[in-house]
C-alpha cells in the first residue's frame, strides 16, 4: 500500500525533502542549507552539483527519519526556486557555469538595452512579464555569450537549458527526461502564456535556440520514473510547480480572487485570477499559475527581492543578532521604529516598482537610534513592501481583499505578522502545517497518480493555526505609510 508522496522543495538556501501522507500532514523531512555564492557585487550563483548532492542527502534523510521503503511512495513532486538557470551537456550532464540564480543582476544592462529598443510591451504581451534581470532568458543569453563554446555547443545542439526543476527531473530520471511545467516555463520570459509555447520570435530577438528548451508539460502528469538504482523499486514523478505556484495550490487557492503570501528570502504575493490572464496596469507580473489536465489558470503575482534575507543580513552582515530567531526579541526592545525605516534594495527593488538601480537604505537615523530600532525597521520593511503589492493587485484583479493566507518561514515572527495585519488592516490566516510549497507539489503529484481521489479530497486537509487579527491599538498611520513611500522614493535610481 503506498503510504505518502515525497515532495521535493529545492529553495533558494536550503535543498528540503518531506513526505507527506494521505492526510496532507508532514510524516518526516529533512534540510541542508548550501553555499551562496557572490563572485562580484549583483551576482548570485549557486553550484548546481552542490544544489544535486543536497537534495539527495535530504531525500535519503527524509525517507530515513520516517521509516519509509521506496515502495511506500507513490509519487515525486517538485517544487523549485524559479528563474535560476543551470545549463548541461545534453550527454554527460555536465554543468558549464554554476547556476545563475534569480536574485543575480548582471544582465541588468541587457534588459536596459532591450527596453531601449522598444521591446517592453511585446515581450509583455506574450510572457506577462516585465522586461528584467530576474527572469531566466537574459541570464541564459549570458552564458552563451560568456562562457567558452557555449553557444557553439548550444547550436550544434549538444546542451540542455533548465531551470532547477528540469535539472533535478534530469538527474533523478538518469538524463532520460528534459521537461519543465508551465508554471516554470512561465518565469523564463521566453514562453508564450496564452499559446503555451515558447515564443519563437523572443528565441530570435535574445539567440536562444530551440534546442535547448525542455518540453513543457502540465503540472499534474506522469513525467517518468527514477533512474534504476536510485531507489530500491522505481518512483513515479508526477508533479511539478514554481515555488510560489506550488505554495498558491497547497494554500485551496483554487478560485479567482483568493490570494497568500508567502515569506521566504523575499515575499511573494500571488492571487488565484482564474482561467484568463489579467493584464497588470500596476506593475505586477501576470502568470500562469499551474494546469491541470486541460485547464490552465493564470495568477497575478508580486514579488519582493528581500524579507526574510534582511534578516539573514542583520545576523551575517551587520553582526546585531547571531541567530534569525533573535530578531523579534531585539525588535521588541523598543516600542516603535523611533522614526528609521529601511528600505532593503540591495539588488534593487521588484514590484510593484521594477527599479534594478535601487540599493538598500536605512535613513531617519539619530543619536538614539539603537540596533533595537534598526531591527525593528528591517522587519517593518518586510510588511510594508508587502503593503504595497497588495494595494497594487487589488487595483489589477477588481478584487477586494478580505483577508491574506500566510505561510513561510518569517510568519513564526509574531511581531512582524501582528504589524502586518495592523498595516493591511485584515486578517492573517497562517495555517498548521506551514510548508504549504512542498505540500503544493504533493498535492500535485498525488492527484495525478491517484493518491488523492480529486480536488474535493484535498479541500479537507488545511486547518488555521493562527488568525492575526487588526489590533484596535494599532500606531500605525497615513504618516507612517507616506514616511515608507518618501524612503522608497530616495533610495531608487541609486546606481547610474
Amino acid at each position: 500500500m503506498k503510504k505518502y508522496i515525497l515532495a521535493i522543495d529545492q529553495g533558494t538556501t536550503s535543498s528540503r525533502a518531506l513526505l507527506i501522507d494521505n492526510k496532507g500532514t508532514i510524516h518526516s523531512s529533512a534540510q541542508r542549507e548550501f553555499t551562496q555564492h557572490y563572485p562580484h557585487p549583483g551576482w548570485v550563483e549557486h553550484d548546481p552539483e552542490e544544489i544535486w548532492n543536497t537534495q539527495a542527502e535530504v531525500i535519503a534523510g527524509a525517507m530515513a527519519n520516517g521509516g519509509a521503503a521506496s515502495d511506500e511512495v507513490a509519487a515525486i513532486g517538485i517544487t523549485n526556486q524559479r528563474e535560476t538557470t543551470i545549463v548541461w551537456d545534453r550527454k554527460t550532464g555536465e554543468t558549464v557555469y554554476p547556476a545563475i540564480v534569480w536574485q543575480d543582476r548582471r544582465t541588468s544592462e541587457t534588459c536596459d538595452n532591450l527596453r531601449a529598443q522598444g521591446y517592453a510591451d511585446f515581450i509583455r504581451s506574450r510572457t506577462g512579464l516585465p522586461i528584467d534581470a530576474y527572469f531566466s532568458a537574459t541570464k541564459l543569453k549570458w552564458i552563451l555569450d560568456n562562457v567558452a563554446d557555449a553557444r557553439k555547443r548550444a547550436d550544434a545542439g549538444e546542451l540542455c537549458f533548465g531551470t532547477i526543476d528540469s535539472f533535478l527531473l534530469w538527474r533523478l530520471t538518469g538524463g532520460k527526461i528534459h521537461a519543465t511545467d508551465v508554471s516554470n516555463a512561465s518565469r523564463t520570459m521566453l514562453f508564450n502564456i496564452r499559446t503555451l509555447h515558447w515564443d519563437e520570435e523572443i528565441l530570435e530577438l535574445l539567440g536562444i535556440p530551440h534546442s535547448l528548451l525542455p518540453e513543457v508539460k502540465s503540472s499534474s502528469e506522469m513525467y517518468g520514473e527514477t533512474t534504476p538504482g536510485m531507489f530500491p523499486s522505481q518512483i513515479p514523478i508526477a508533479g511539478i510547480a514554481g515555488d510560489q505556484q506550488a505554495a498558491l495550490f497547497g494554500q485551496l487557492c483554487h478560485t479567482p480572487g483568493t490570494l497568500k503570501n508567502t515569506y521566504g528570502t523575499g515575499t511573494f504575493m500571488m492571487m488565484n485570477t482564474g482561467t484568463k490572464p489579467v493584464t497588470s496596469l500596476n506593475n505586477l507580473i501576470t502568470t500562469i499559475a499551474w494546469q491541470i489536465d486541460n485547464r490552465v489558470e493564470y495568477a497575478l503575482e508580486g514579488s519582493v527581492y528581500i524579507a526574510g534575507a534582511v534578516v539573514q543580513w542583520l545576523r551575517d552582515g551587520l553582526g546585531l543578532i547571531t541567530s534569525a530567531d533573535e530578531v523579534e526579541a531585539l525588535a521588541r526592545s523598543v516600542e516603535d521604529n523611533g522614526g528609521v525605516y529601511m528600505v532593503p534594495a540591495f539588488t534593487g527593488l521588484g514590484a510593484p516598482h521594477w527599479d534594478q538601480s535601487a540599493r538598500g537604505m536605512i535613513i531617519g537615523l539619530t543619536r538614539g537610534t539603537t540596533s533595537g530600532h534598526i531591527a525593528r525597521a528591517a522587519l517593518e520593511s518586510i510588511a510594508y513592501q508587502v503593503y504595497d503589492v497588495l494595494k497594487a493587485m487589488e487595483a489589477d484583479s477588481g478584487y477586494s481583499v478580505r483577508k491574506l493566507r500566510v505561510d513561510g518561514g518569517t510568519t513564526g515572527n509574531d511581531l512582524l505578522m501582528q504589524f502586518q495585519s495592523d498595516l493591511l488592516g485584515i486578517p492573517l490566516h497562517r495555517p498548521k502545517i506551514t510548508e504549504t510549497t512542498a505540500v503544493g507539489a504533493a498535492y500535485l503529484a498525488g492527484l495525478a497518480t491517484g493518491f488523492w481521489s480529486g480536488m474535493d479530497a484535498i479541500r479537507t486537509m488545511t486547518e488555521d493555526d493562527m488568525v492575526y487579527n487588526p489590533s484596535s491599538e494599532s500606531v500605525i498611520t497615513r504618516e507612517s505609510i507616506a514616511k515608507w513611500h518618501k524612503a522608497v522614493e530616495r533610495a531608487k535610481n541609486w546606481v547610474d
